[in-house]
């Protein structure tokens, strides 16, 4: 569950902490009190895209940041593979700390137990831990994929999905390959010419890794021949064939050095040195005549060099831009080029394999397929049962799996919500229901039903409950208690009904503090409990305050 949620400088928020308890906690106050700014941060940390119009006016920079312990053995696995994938550290005492900050200029950083993360990775670690529900969300159950997914979700289908989904994946790459064969007879013609010109152009230059590099030395060599040969001439000249040459002086250096060390047997270590200068000299001259040696200052050679350059330039700047990048497409060309002339069995055997991958497709599909529809009638008998406890006494709730005319990814089933909330009314698709109120209470209705098989923690309704009253409203609280049993439940709501069901209560307003708004949040004990839900009973009169009281008792 969370902790504690703290936010810094958002919107109209200076600086708060939100220490939020187990079960149901429910958060009230007066429209544009700031009662969403404590959502919005913690969509934030969700790794939902920032929007700088949120930091508060005046300011450079807010920051969210949350203290969630995990309490589930399995989840916390989750969490820490997470973690791991992401550079971040392992949870120390089941505790996990995140923290976002962005700045005006556009600036994000994000943290997770203090290891900088990607805005993915944060949201990776969102999906595990918490469930979002905005006065919105209800829409998106006019969805067929949703409603898909929530069946899904149910049967805990995961690894039937995911099997379709790869199966599907596999045919449509070999499809695909099959597809880009199949080419008319000019077309293919014209690509066979092209690719045979290619690689008859790159093999015929004979191209090895770093040629450009060693021809173009050796064409450097080659036209400054005469310059080189004239300068290796005047080295040779001053080590040894000319009069008085280093190496002559030298010869006489060693003649002194030994009739020197005849006296004085010391001299050893001074003599070899002269011996060693001698001898690296004499290689050094050996070196110098060998490269002269192998000079070429034919014209031909040159010719050829020049040539052998300009078709490597104009190879990389047809293919290149590197010689490895010509090198590689002469390769890619080739085998395109030999799929291409044996397209015939290279059809032949794609035709096979996307036979076998169509078959496992349609198994897959079956089997998915069944499980979806024995799922479907007790999953549609328990939102029914959840539906009549809404105010809903009447209804007719089910889920029909039918076939789509195409399959796809997600295989080939169609799953339709028909509701009828009243007798006599004919049952209908959900997407024909145009009462916000009654959509509401059937996401309420979903999302209880689906608790038991739900492993995230943590439960946000943001005026799920808008659009009902009276004795529904009721219900609507008792529902929301209820899920706080198997959930962290936080829960935005302007119905008293629904407040004091409230395990911890926080009320939020807004004040005025060096002629500027602020957004407070209040923990209520229970005669400030009492009062604020007397407020939502439309005043503070001893009525009010009375019936406010009864609701608490209840």
């Amino acid at each position: 569950m969370i902790r504690s949620l703290r936010l810094k400088n958002l919107a109209l928020v200076d600086d708060l902490l939100w220490e939020i308890g187990p079960g149901f906690n429910t958060l009230t106050g007066e429209t544009g009190a700031g009662k969403s700014i404590l959502i919005d941060g913690l969509n934030l940390l969700l790794g939902e895209r920032a929007d700088k119009t949120l930091i508060r006016t005046g300011e450079q920079a807010c920051a969210v940041e949350a203290d969630i312990a995990v309490g589930n053995k399995r989840l916390l696995q989750q969490i820490n593979a997470v973690l791991e994938e992401i550079g971040a550290e392992p949870c120390e005492d089941s505790t996990l700390l995140l923290k976002r900050s962005f700045t005006s200029t556009g600036a994000n950083k994000q943290f997770a137990n203090g290891s900088a993360v990607t805005l993915a990775g944060l949201k990776r670690l969102g999906d595990l831990l918490v469930d979002v529900h905005g006065p919105h969300d209800h829409q998106s159950l006019l969805l067929p994929q949703r409603q898909t997914a929530i069946l899904d979700a149910y049967a805990k289908l995961d690894p039937q999905l995911e099997t379709t989904q790869s199966t599907w994946d596999a045919l449509r790459a070999i499809r695909q390959k099959r597809e880009s064969l199949q080419l008319d007879e000019a077309t293919r013609a014209q690509k066979v010419d092209l690719l045979s010109f290619q690689v008859k152009e790159i093999e015929g230059a004979q191209l090895k890794p770093g040629d450009d590099e060693t021809v173009e030395r050796e064409y450097k060599i080659a036209s400054n021949a005469r310059q080189l040969i004239e300068l290796g001439g005047t080295i040779t000249d001053i080590l040894s064939e000319s009069e008085g040459s280093v190496l002559a002086q030298l010869a006489s250096v060693e003649r002194s050095l030994s009739a020197w060390q005849k006296i004085d047997a010391s001299l050893e270590d001074t003599a070899a040195l002269n011996r060693s200068a001698i001898a690296q000299l004499q290689e050094l001259y050996s070196s110098v005549t060998q490269r002269i040696e192998g000079i070429d200052a034919d014209n031909a050679t040159l010719s050829q060099l020049e040539e052998r350059l300009n078709l490597i330039q104009k190879l990389k700047k047809k293919y290149g831009p590197t010689l490895a990048d010509v090198i590689v497409h002469g390769q890619r060309a080739a085998e395109e080029l030999e799929t291409l002339q044996s397209s015939d069995e290279a059809l032949a055997r794609l035709a096979a394999e996307e036979a076998a991958a169509n078959k496992a497709f349609s198994t897959a599909c079956d089997k998915l397929s069944a499980a979806r529809h024995k799922a479907a009638g007790p999953l549609g008998e328990k939102i029914q049962k959840e539906l009549r406890g809404l105010g809903f006494n009447k209804a007719l709730f089910r889920i029909d799996v039918a076939s789509l005319n195409e399959p796809g990814r997600d295989g080939i089933d169609r799953v339709e919500f028909i509701f009828a909330p009243n007798v006599g009314e004919e049952p209908r698709p959900l997407r024909a229901i145009a009462s916000s109120g009654e959509m509401a209470r059937v996401m309420l209705a979903i999302k209880t039903t689906l608790a038991e098989v739900d492993d995230v923690p943590v439960l946000v309704f943001d005026e799920i409950d808008a659009n009902v009253g009276g004795e529904t409203a009721t219900q609507v609280g008792k529902k929301l208690r209820g899920l706080g049993k198997s959930h962290q439940v936080l829960c935005i709501t302007h119905l008293p009904q629904v407040a004091a069901q409230g395990q911890q209560h926080f009320s939020v307003a807004k004040s005025v503090r060096q002629n500027r708004s602020v957004t407070e949040l209040t923990r209520l004990g229970e005669k400030d409990r009492a009062r604020e839900i007397a407020r939502m009973l439309g005043g503070q009169n001893s009525q009010s305050l009375a019936l406010a009281e009864s609701l608490l008792e209840q």
